[in-house]
């Protein structure tokens, strides 16, 4: 049994396609300019800037509010929307399945549009409770869901309990399949357990979800992090790109029998004009022993990579970035510029902006609608720090 009270009613088949997106590019993504999308595994095409939907209170105005902010924003080029099983204690998954009803009465099909869920923390279906440690040992533990040790404040790293939040994002998005699902944070339970139990906790959550993809709930996984990726080598926080790829093939060993087929495909992490790390810190060791940031990386292992925190929680929407003011006048205030900075940065794939306000995405589609900066552009503006 699943962890969100859902309704019982037919789901969306389907998945992201390389036909579909691209369909999707040529009619909805039409005024955007021709840069706006990157190459996802097979041939998909996704938005550079993609819809967020963590913010906001739980409440019916603010579910409103989303599921507009979904509709509008599928219909006009931004085919990437990231969601999760805690997001307002459940509430954001009906609100984006709100959204995406009304797009497809206007004609959007499944195929073109990527729907990312997470899991790890703890899902809430009726808001926070008093005791949290008590919920997690009767609703978590008790219901073998996690063992005690697998638990961790908040948030939860089994492969069962990470199985039961895959169903609840499908149950709660209306779909049969997620194109992608991402374990959250696994890092946080580093400090409690230590890292070598944390990897190899990892291993078995990896089977578990190359078991999801056989089964055709999932089409890939991935990682998100807010510490692992941007840290230095030797911090108690990291983790290796190249340590997680080799659990992913392990894991696709297992389950189908070829370690190179594994569907490991994408990380997220912080990324913005203050949070430079993971372009900045050569912190990762791939194949060659060649020392890499994360978004070199992640792009000679073949990983997509998605920023979050694009606008830092709102802050680079409100304080304008001096540098970016200079370089880029066109722009008519700073979440223009931040968005401008963040999708022109090489390996990276997409952006995601969270909002529960409508007039907000107005600044993303003006992003959209304009080129790229060049490459040497966007070098310059790190020489400008020199």
């Amino acid at each position: 049994m699943g962890l969100l009270r859902r309704e019982q009613r037919a789901r969306l088949a389907g998945a992201a396609t390389a036909a579909g997106t691209r369909a999707y590019t040529q009619r909805w993504g039409a005024a955007l300019d021709r840069g706006h999308y990157s190459d996802f595994r097979g041939g998909l095409k996704l938005s550079a800037l993609g819809l967020g939907t963590f913010p906001g209170a739980a409440t019916d105005a603010v579910d409103r509010s989303l599921a507009d902010i979904v509709h509008k924003g599928l219909l006009n080029g931004l085919n990437v929307i990231d969601t999760a099983a805690h997001y307002r204690y459940g509430r954001s998954l009906k609100a984006v399945a709100q959204g995406l009803g009304r797009a497809r009465a206007d004609g959007l099909q499944r195929d073109m549009v990527w729907l990312m869920s997470k899991g790890g923390f703890v899902s809430f279906p009726d808001g926070p409770p008093a005791d949290v440690a008590a919920f997690v040992r009767e609703a978590i533990v008790g219901r073998g869901l996690a063992s005690a040790e697998e638990c961790t404040d908040a948030h939860v790293l089994s492969p069962t309990y990470l199985r039961a939040q895959i169903e609840d994002s499908r149950a709660g998005l209306g779909v049969e399949t997620l194109d992608a699902f991402l374990v959250d944070q696994p890092e946080v339970h580093i400090p409690s357990r230590g890292k070598a139990a944390v990897v190899a906790k990892l291993g078995e959550v990896f089977t578990a979800l190359e078991e999801a993809v056989a089964e055709g709930v999932i089409r890939y996984y991935g990682v998100s992090s807010f510490h692992a990726f941007r840290v230095a080598t030797d911090d108690s926080w990291f983790l290796s790109l190249a340590s997680l790829v080799a659990l992913a093939e392990k894991a696709a060993k297992a389950v189908t029998g070829s370690e190179t087929d594994h569907h490991f495909a994408l990380i997220e992490m912080p990324f913005n004009a203050v949070m430079l790390e993971g372009f900045t810190r050569f912190n990762q060791i791939t194949g060659d022993d060649s020392e890499a940031s994360t978004l070199q990386a992640a792009l000679r292992l073949k990983l997509y990579t998605v920023a979050s925190h694009g606008l830092f929680k709102g802050h680079l929407a409100r304080e304008p970035v001096e540098i970016l003011t200079q370089a880029l006048p066109r722009f008519a205030n700073p979440a223009q510029r931040a968005l401008q900075f963040n999708r022109s940065t090489p390996g990276l794939g997409t952006t995601l902006v969270g909002m529960s306000d409508p007039a907000h995405l107005d600044d993303m589609l003006a992003v959209a609608r304009a080129p790229l900066l060049s490459h040497s552009a966007y070098m310059g503006l790190f020489d400008r720090t020199e």
